[in-house]
């Protein structure tokens, strides 16, 4: 995959800024406009790579890889990437989602591992979440969404990796926020556990992934991503 060239990415910058061109006619663009949108944009790079950093990070952790031997791969030092990636991530067990929620993650665990995935990625939720009726495929058939149409259109997304390992599966940053931003939801309705309609919006929410792309493709929107 080529890296993103900065003729394009300059290209971005000065399409996708709305006052980059004063009107009137006047020859010198918003160059401070413009600057703020490269900033903006720079920013949603950067935070893409340490979401990619990040999760090979949890990997080799998960794996036995020591501090000292990730700091060398990472060209800093052992206190330095610590400090970087400890904070331990919370983890949602079995007693924080509903009856459906638990059915649901069964059928993520097996796409997982029936494609020989060594992660849990925002495309292995939402082919969980389709697999059979919950509150996630009733959204989105009130939504005028198809559950069938988006747990086949998921399903091409699933590409087979190499891994044999089935006992720990990580799960990537993204499916992470996506089921914090489900806690949150069931939070705000006053319900102690997460249901699948709560990670559902979740996943929509983060607004980036497979799993948001496949939603936005099938005309998912709901009116709380939050």
């Amino acid at each position: 995959m080529p890296l993103p060239d900065l003729d394009d990415l300059i290209a971005e910058v000065d399409r996708t800024c709305a006052t980059a061109h004063r009107p009137g006619g006047q020859e010198q663009p918003d160059w401070l406009a413009l600057l703020t949108t490269a900033a903006g944009l720079a920013g949603q790079l950067q935070a893409l790579a340490d979401d990619l950093v990040e999760d090979y990070v949890e990997h080799c952790r998960m794996h036995g890889v020591s501090w000292t031997d990730i700091g060398g791969a990472l060209g800093v030092t052992r206190q330095a990437v610590q400090q970087r990636f400890h904070a331990p991530h919370k983890r949602y067990g079995p007693d924080t989602m509903t009856e459906e929620l638990r059915a649901a993650m069964v059928h993520v665990k097996q796409a997982a591992v029936a494609h020989r995935n060594n992660y849990i990625g925002t495309e292995h939720l939402l082919w969980g979440l389709t697999a059979e009726a919950n509150s996630a495929t009733r959204l989105l058939e009130t939504s005028g969404v198809a559950a069938r149409d988006v747990h086949r259109g998921v399903g091409t997304r699933l590409s087979l990796g190499a891994s044999q390992a089935a006992e720990r599966i990580a799960w990537t940053p993204y499916s992470r926020k996506a089921i914090a931003l489900a806690e949150a939801r069931a939070a705000r309705r006053d319900r102690e556990r997460i249901d699948c309609e709560d990670l559902l919006v979740g996943l929509a929410g983060i607004g980036r992934g497979v799993a948001a792309a496949v939603l936005t493709e099938a005309g998912f929107e709901p009116d709380d991503l939050q």
